[in-house]
C-alpha cells in the first residue's frame, strides 16, 4: 500500500458537518457526521477528524488530499458578518449597487423590500476618470485624487477595498494604478480589483460581484489560514482543496483570493456526485434532490451533464422570488432552492395557516428533539413523531432524540393554536414541505425542458431520503435512486469533482468586424492565467482547455453560450461560427434570424486537470445472506393512504446485499440518513449498493 492512500471529503453545512474518508487503493469508505460549530467551523472539522481516527487510526498522516466545501461565505453574506468594505468607482457610478437593473421583482407590491448593499453609501468614493467602451482613455486618472480616496477609506476604518471602474474590462490601466496606490498606503489591506475578479461587461453585475468578493475576502482568508494551520497541527501533510460553485475544485490560495467563487460549494458537490452516478448508470434525465438541515436544493441533470449558469442571487429578501437578492456573476452549477430543511421551523402564519420555514433552527439550538434548548417545532420533529426516524438510531445512535419533548412542543405550538389533531399537525408539516418542494421542482424541470414523469430522482442529504418518496409521488416520477451514504452526499461528491477553473473576458465586437487573430490572443491569455492557477495544484499534469463564446444578435441584452470545437480559433471560418450560434439559438427559442448581425460579448475558458474519479466498489453476496438478517423489526409509522399509523418493516441498509428486494411500506436505516418507502413501491439493491425504488402506482 502506498504511503498517501487516503482522501477526505469534508462538507460544512448549516446544521451538520459531513465527512467521507476514502481509501483509494481498497475503495473502502468511512463516513462521519457531527454538528456544525458556527462560531468557528474548523472546530467541527477537527472534531470529525478525531472521531474518524477512532475507526481508522493514524489516517491523517496518510492523507493525500482533503477536499473541503463550506457555507461560511454565503452565511457571512446573508448574516451581514463580512468585513467593513470600501468601494472606489468612477465618478457618476457611486449608486450602481442600489440602482441595479432598475427592475422591481414584485411590480404590484408597493412595500417590496430590496436587499441592503453590502457597502453603505458613505464608504463608496468616486474618482474622476473615464475609459471608453473600446478601451481608449477619455479622461486620465488623477493619481493624487485616487490616493486621497484610498486614505479617506483607511481613515474610516475599512478592512477591505473593492475597485470597480467603468469599462475596465477593456482597459484595466486605472484600476491597476489604484491597486498600486493601495499597496503603497496599506500593504496588508485586502483588495479586490474588478479586472481580476470579473473582467466582464455589465456594470451592475461586475460591481456587485467585486464588492461581494471584497466583503468576504478577509473572513475567508482568516478561516482558510486557520483551518490549514489546524490541520497541520494534527498531522496533515497533504494538499488542501476547496470546492468551487462551478463544480470544480481549486487550491486554498485561489479560494482565498476569489472567495466569491465558493459561495455554493457545498450543495454543488451533491450535484456533481449525481452527475457522476447518472453517467455511470446511463440515466438520461436525473433530478438531483439534496435536503439537509437548513435548505433543500435541486438540479436537473440532462444527458449526464449538470448545467452551469453565469449568474445567481444571494441573500434574497423574499426567499423564492427571483430579483430580490444580491446578484453574483460567477459560474455556478444550475441549482435551485426548492424548499426548507430538517431544521426549518413550523409556525402559524399571520393568516392563521401552517407555515414551514424559511427560518431555521440551525445547529444550535436545533429542533426540539435535539435536546439542545430548541423550543420551535421543526420538520425533523414532525418526521420523528410520524415514526419515520428512530430516536435511538439518529446518527447511528450517537445522538439520542427527545421524542416526548418534540411531542409537547408540537401540541403546544402547532396543534392547539391551529385547532387540529396531533396527527394532522405533524403530517401537515411533512406534507406541506413536500408540496412546496414539488411545486418548485415542477417549475425548475419545466424551465429546462424536462418532464417530471420520466426523471429519476436521486436523493441526497440527511433529510433527502426521508422526503424523496413523498416528493416523487407528487411529481409523478416513477423511479427513485438512493446512493450509499446519501446523508453525506456532498462530501462524496468532492471525489468526483474535477480540478478546474473558469475564466472569461468581455470584448464586444461584431462577427463581421472581428479579427480572429486578436480573439485567439484573448483565448491564449485566458489559458495562460488559468495555467498559473492550476499549476499551484499540480505542476506535472496536462491541462485540458474548453473554449466557448457568449454571443447575441446586435441590439439584444442577453447572450447564449456557444461551445467551440478544439483547436485554434484562427482555423475556424466566420460561417462556421455563425452556424454554431444559429444551432444553439434555434434549439433554445425555436427559430433564428439568418439575416441579422451577431456579435461576440464574452470569451470563456474552462481549464481542468485530469480527473481523479471515485471508483465504485462492487458488493459481493456472502453465503447464507438473506433478507431476514437485514430486518431490524417493525415500527409504527404514519401512512397517508391508511390515514393511520401502520407497521413498517425496518431494514438495516448495511446488511442488505446485491439483488435484495422487497416491497413497502418499509424504512431503510443507515447511519447518516433514513429512506422511507410507502405502500405499492418496490425496492431493489444493485451490485454497487444503490437502492432503486420503483413507484408502481404512478406509472
Amino acid at each position: 500500500m502506498k504511503e498517501n492512500c487516503y482522501r477526505l471529503g469534508c462538507d460544512i453545512g448549516g446544521t451538520f458537518t459531513d465527512f467521507v474518508l476514502l481509501n483509494d487503493e481498497t475503495g473502502e469508505m468511512i463516513t462521519g457526521k457531527c454538528l456544525t460549530t458556527p462560531q468557528d467551523p474548523s472546530d467541527a472539522v477537527e472534531e470529525g477528524i478525531r472521531a474518524l481516527e477512532k475507526v481508522a487510526p493514524n489516517f491523517v498522516g496518510k492523507l493525500d488530499e482533503l477536499i473541503h466545501g463550506t457555507t461560511l461565505v454565503i452565511n457571512s453574506i446573508i448574516e451581514r458578518k463580512g468585513a467593513r468594505t470600501g468601494l472606489i468607482t468612477t465618478k457618476g457610478f457611486r449608486d450602481v449597487l442600489e440602482l441595479g437593473r432598475e427592475i422591481r421583482y414584485a411590480p404590484y407590491d408597493i412595500f417590496a423590500e430590496f436587499p441592503m448593499p453590502l457597502i453603505p453609501r458613505r464608504f463608496r468614493i468616486e474618482v474622476d476618470e473615464r475609459v471608453r467602451s473600446d478601451g481608449s482613455i477619455l479622461k486620465p486618472l488623477n493619481q493624487e485624487e485616487a490616493r486621497g480616496a484610498v486614505r479617506k477609506l483607511l481613515q474610516m476604518g475599512v478592512e477591505s477595498i473593492a475597485v470597480c471602474l467603468i469599462n475596465s474590462f477593456e482597459n484595466p490601466t486605472h484600476e491597476l494604478m489604484i491597486k498600486k496606490i493601495i499597496k503603497e498606503e496599506a500593504p496588508d489591506i485586502s483588495t479586490s480589483i474588478s479586472y481580476y475578479v470579473l473582467p466582464q461587461i455589465k456594470e451592475y453585475e461586475r460591481t456587485s460581484t467585486t464588492v461581494t468578493n471584497a466583503y468576504v475576502k478577509p473572513l475567508t482568508g482568516r478561516y482558510l489560514s486557520r483551518l490549514a494551520d489546524r490541520l497541520v497541527s494534527i498531522g496533515f501533510k497533504g494538499k488542501l482543496f476547496i470546492m468551487l460553485s462551478s463544480g470544480g475544485v481549486t487550491s486554498v490560495e485561489t479560494a482565498a483570493e476569489f472567495p466569491v467563487r465558493v459561495i455554493e460549494s457545498g450543495p454543488t458537490a451533491a450535484v456533481i456526485a449525481g452527475q457522476y452516478y447518472g453517467k455511470h448508470f446511463n440515466i438520461p434525465e436525473m433530478f438531483c434532490f439534496d435536503m439537509g438541515g437548513t435548505t433543500a436544493k435541486s438540479c436537473l441533470i440532462q444527458k449526464g451533464v449538470a448545467g452551469v449558469v453565469p449568474t445567481f442571487e444571494v441573500g434574497r429578501v423574499q426567499r423564492f422570488m427571483k430579483g430580490s437578492g444580491l446578484t453574483i456573476q460567477v459560474p455556478v452549477v444550475d441549482l435551485m432552492e426548492i424548499g426548507a430543511g430538517g431544521g426549518s421551523i413550523a409556525k402559524i402564519s399571520k393568516m392563521g395557516t401552517l407555515q414551514v420555514g424559511p427560518e431555521s433552527s440551525g445547529a444550535d439550538p436545533g429542533p426540539i428533539c435535539y435536546g439542545r434548548g430548541g423550543v420551535d417545532p421543526c420538520v425533523t420533529d414532525a418526521d420523528l413523531l410520524l415514526g419515520y426516524l428512530d430516536e435511538n438510531y439518529f446518527l447511528g445512535g450517537e445522538m439520542k432524540l427527545d421524542k416526548e419533548g418534540a411531542r409537547s412542543g408540537m401540541e403546544e405550538r402547532i396543534a392547539r393554536p391551529l385547532g387540529v389533531s396531533f396527527i394532522q399537525a405533524i403530517w401537515g408539516i411533512h406534507d406541506l414541505i413536500n408540496e412546496t418542494m414539488a411545486a418548485a421542482a415542477k417549475t425548475h424541470i419545466a424551465e429546462k425542458g424536462g418532464n417530471p414523469k420520466i426523471v429519476t430522482i436521486a436523493a441526497f442529504g440527511g433529510a433527502g431520503p426521508v422526503h424523496a418518496y413523498g416528493l416523487a409521488k407528487k411529481l409523478g416520477s416513477s423511479r427513485l435512486l438512493v446512493p450509499p451514504n446519501a446523508g453525506v452526499g456532498s462530501a462524496m461528491g468532492f471525489f468526483t469533482a474535477p480540478r478546474a477553473f473558469d475564466l472569461l473576458r468581455s470584448h464586444k465586437v461584431s462577427l463581421s468586424d472581428s479579427n480572429f487573430m486578436e480573439i485567439e490572443d484573448i483565448f491564449r491569455a485566458l489559458e495562460g492565467d488559468a495555467a498559473k492557477i492550476l499549476k499551484k495544484e499540480s505542476a506535472d499534469d496536462v491541462i485540458r482547455y474548453i473554449r466557448s463564446l457568449d454571443m447575441r444578435f446586435v441590439g439584444q441584452g442577453s447572450e447564449v453560450n456557444v461551445l467551440l470545437p478544439p483547436g485554434e480559433f484562427t482555423k475556424l471560418k466566420k460561417d462556421d461560427i455563425r452556424h454554431l450560434f444559429d444551432d444553439v439559438y434555434e434549439k433554445l427559442y425555436g427559430r433564428t434570424y439568418p439575416d441579422s448581425e451577431v456579435e461576440f460579448i464574452n470569451f470563456k475558458v474552462r481549464a481542468s486537470l485530469p480527473e481523479r474519479l471515485l471508483q465504485l466498489p462492487r458488493l459481493k453476496k456472502q453465503k447464507g445472506q438473506n433478507l431476514k438478517q437485514a430486518i431490524k423489526g417493525k415500527r409504527l409509522a404514519y401512512s397517508h393512504p391508511a390515514k393511520d399509523f401502520v407497521p413498517y418493516t425496518v431494514f438495516n441498509r448495511y446488511k442488505l446485499f446485491p439483488d435484495a428486494s422487497f416491497q413497502g411500506p418499509a424504512i431503510i436505516e443507515e447511519k447518516e440518513s433514513t429512506l422511507i418507502v410507502g405502500e405499492g413501491a418496490y425496492v431493489r439493491m444493485d451490485d454497487f449498493g444503490f437502492l432503486w425504488v420503483e413507484l408502481k402506482e404512478v406509472r
